[in-house]
C-alpha cells in the first residue's frame, strides 16, 4: 500500500488531528464522512487482475472499509509516519505485529513490566505454541538489555510508561542497542500519547496505540494501530493478520475513534496538566506510601522522561497505599467522582487496584507490592478529583 497521504503536513497537532482523513462526501456534499456498514462492495468488472486477499481494493469488509482508511490517514498523521494499520482492539494490534514478525527460533526481548495480554503472549502463548524464545528483562536498565539481546533477536518491545508502574524507558537508547544487533524495536505507546510521545522519532521501527484509551477518549470503542515508515512490513501484517487472521476493525467502532480523535490533543494537554496536580498533591498526602508519574522529580525516569515526552507525561498515576488489598478495594469503591473500572484514558477518571495477589506482582520493584493503585485521570476539575481522592482515604482511616 502506498504511502498515506497526509494534506496538512506541517500544521500543528490539532489542526491535523481535525483535517486529515475528513473530505466532503461525494455524494451528499456533507462535511463529515459518512458511516459506510456494508461488508461486501462492488467488484470490477474484469475480475482477472483482482488478489482476493489484498487490501488496496474495497471487496469484502476483512480487507478494509473505508472508515477504516479514513481513521488511519489520521493515525498515521497525528504520528508523523507514512502508515497506519487500525485494527479491532489494541491487543489485536500487538498480536498482528508479533505475528507477522515471528517464527519459530526467534528470540524476542519484551519487558518484566508489560500490559498482561503482552505478559500472556510471550510468558505463555508465542513460546509455547511456536517455539519463540521470549526473555524478559528491566527494560530501565540498559545494560541488562545488551545482555539479553543475541544472535537470533528478531524483536525487543518496549512500553514507555509502562503498565502499570508507569516506569519509562529510554526509546532512543534501546533502538540504538536493538539496530546494532540486527533487530526491530517495536514500542507501545498507549500511556504517552502521539501528543507527548513520537517513537518513530526516536529510532523505533514500529509503534503501537491502544486507540480505545487516549484517542478515543470516550470510553465507547475499541480499536488498535500499528504505525510505521516500513510500508513493506506494513503490507505484510495487513495481508497475514488483517485479512488472513481477520483481526480487523468494524466500521463503527473506525466512526466513533475517528470522531473522537478530534479533539484528542485538546483532551490529552487538559489531562497532562490535571495529572500532574493530582501527583503532586498525592505526593504530599499523608499514608501514600509512593507515587510512581514522570512528571516528578521524585520519578527514576524524570530526567529521560523529559528529553523524549515533548509535551507532558500523560495521564496515568500509580501510587501505592499503607493498607491490605481490602482496604484498598474499599477505597476504590468509596469514590464518588472517580469511577471503580478497568481501562485508562477515558473522559471520566478510573481506579483499578493491583492486588498483592496477582502473578506478576514479584517482576514489579518492592515498594509496588502492597497497596498499588492504578489512577487513569480524566477531564473532571482536578480540585474535584482531589477532593474525592481525599474523602474515600479517610472514609477508609486512612
Amino acid at each position: 500500500m502506498a504511502k498515506k497521504e497526509n494534506k496538512f503536513q506541517g500544521y500543528g497537532i490539532s489542526t491535523q488531528a481535525i483535517h486529515t482523513g475528513t473530505d466532503y462526501d461525494q455524494e451528499t456534499g456533507a462535511v463529515r464522512r459518512p458511516l459506510h456498514m456494508a461488508n461486501s462492495f462492488k467488484l470490477p468488472d474484469d475480475l482477472s487482475q483482482v488478489n482476493y486477499s489484498s487490501t488496496d481494493l474495497l471487496m469484502y469488509a476483512r480487507n478494509g472499509n473505508p472508515n477504516q482508511h479514513w481513521l488511519e490517514e489520521k493515525i498515521a498523521a497525528l504520528h508523523g509516519a507514512d502508515d497506519a494499520i487500525v485494527l479491532a482492539s489494541g491487543v489485536g494490534a500487538l498480536h498482528a505485529l508479533f505475528w507477522t514478525l515471528l517464527k519459530s527460533g526467534d528470540r524476542v526481548v519484551y519487558p518484566k513490566v508489560s500490559y498482561m495480554a503482552v505478559y500472556r503472549m510471550f510468558h505463555e502463548l508465542f513460546n509455547r505454541k511456536f517455539g519463540v524464545e521470549t526473555i524478559m528483562v528491566d527494560m530501565t536498565n540498559l545494560e541488562e538489555v545488551k545482555a539479553a539481546i543475541t544472535p537470533g533477536t528478531r524483536l525487543v518491545h518496549i512500553e514507555t510508561p509502562d503498565n502499570p508502574t508507569v516506569g519509562v524507558t529510554d526509546i532512543a537508547a534501546i533502538a540504538k542497542i536493538a539496530h546494532e544487533n540486527g533487530a526491530l524495536l517495536s514500542v507501545d505507546n498507549t500511556f504517552a500519547s502521539p501528543l507527548n510521545q513520537k517513537p518513530l522519532s526516536l529510532g523505533a521501527d514500529f509503534v503501537v496505540e491502544a486507540l480505545t484509551k487516549f484517542i478515543n477518549g470516550h470510553g465507547d470503542a475499541q480499536g488498535g494501530a500499528i504505525i510505521s515508515n516500513d510500508l513493506e512490513t506494513m503490507d505484510r501484517i495487513r495481508y497475514e493478520a488483517q485479512v488472513n487472521v481477520g483481526a480487523v476493525i468494524s466500521p463503527f467502532n473506525a466512526w466513533q475513534i475517528f470522531r473522537g480523535s478530534v479533539t484528542f490533543p485538546l483532551r490529552m494537554r487538559r489531562i497532562n496538566e490535571s495529572t500532574q496536580k493530582i501527583a503532586e498533591w498525592l505526593e504530599k498526602r499523608e499514608n501514600v506510601t509512593f507515587v510512581s508519574y514522570p512528571g516528578l522529580p521524585s520519578h527514576p525516569g524524570h530526567d529521560l522522561a523529559k528529553r523524549q515526552m515533548q509535551n507532558g507525561y500523560g495521564g496515568v498515576i500509580s501510587f501505592g497505599v499503607n493498607a491490605d488489598d481490602h482496604t484498598v478495594e474499599r477505597f476504590c469503591a468509596a469514590l464518588k467522582v472517580v469511577t471503580f473500572a478497568v481501562s485508562l484514558g477515558h473522559d471520566e477518571s478510573l481506579i483499578f487496584p493491583q492486588p498483592s495477589y496477582d502473578e506478576r506482582i514479584l517482576l514489579y520493584p518492592e515498594k509496588f507490592r502492597k497497596g498499588f493503585i492504578r489512577f487513569s485521570v480524566g477531564l473532571e476539575e482536578p480540585e474535584d478529583i482531589i477532593g474525592d481522592l481525599d474523602q474515600a482515604l479517610k472514609k477508609v482511616g486512612l
